[in-house]
């Protein structure tokens, strides 16, 4: 059996803007400069309280726990008023689809979401059924930390040689290195393609540097 760790945020749904507006919206509140997008999609796939101790550049564990407040509470509201701010990007569903076919695979899920909005999400677009694992932070140490992806083989029973971790930040192809399991860093999402490939690169055999193989 193989085991396909998918992220979430930049890799099977584009919460993008929603996600920048949001942390603005929650620095704005308690009075302190918004960061700007650019830097949001730094983070994201982080922990929340880790992704907004880096931004506001604090260990405080009084304005981290503020900030982390007001975001969820924002990013709820934001919800209410419209559903459609989480959405698969294109193609993701039928290429879920199609993996969840094979006999030979089974599919997980390993974001730096909390485990309610995962399931949230995953019931909203009618694919929680797809996934036979998912791992966050709420039992688990932040990415880059190996903790999420040894779990899933654990539950699983299936060895790092046969799991592969899908995801569009440096965060998850040093998951999947930290973890000894291969991975696929996506274009589409929210780290560059360079910076993917680069973390790949740092973390392979350097025989195999010199081929331009890839993780």
């Amino acid at each position: 059996m193989n085991l396909i760790m998918f992220d979430m945020d930049g890799t099977l749904i584009d919460t993008q803007a929603l996600i920048a507006e949001t942390m603005a919206g929650a620095f704005r509140s308690l009075g302190l400069v918004p960061p700007a997008p650019a830097q949001v999609r730094t983070i994201i796939g982080l922990a929340l309280p880790i992704a907004i101790g880096q931004l506001a550049g604090t260990d405080d564990i009084d304005v981290i726990e503020g900030l982390v407040g007001q975001y969820k509470a924002l990013y709820r509201d934001a919800l209410e008023s419209d559903l459609d701010r989480e959405p698969l990007y294109p193609g993701a569903l039928a290429a879920l689809d199609r993996l969840r076919a094979r006999p030979d695979t089974l599919l997980g899920v390993a974001t730096g979401k909390g485990l309610s909005g995962a399931t949230r999400i995953l019931g909203n677009h009618g694919i929680a059924g797809h996934f036979v694992t998912v791992q966050t932070p709420d039992h688990n140490p932040s990415k880059p930390h190996p903790g999420m992806l040894l779990r899933a083989m654990a539950e699983t029973g299936i060895d790092a040689s046969h799991t592969v971790m899908i995801g569009d930040t440096v965060f998850d192809i040093e998951l999947a290195a930290a973890a000894k399991a291969r991975s696929v860093g996506v274009s589409w999402g929210y780290h560059d393609a360079a910076a993917l490939l680069e973390a790949g690169g740092r973390n392979l055999d350097p025989r195999l540097r010199r081929t331009g193989c890839r993780h």
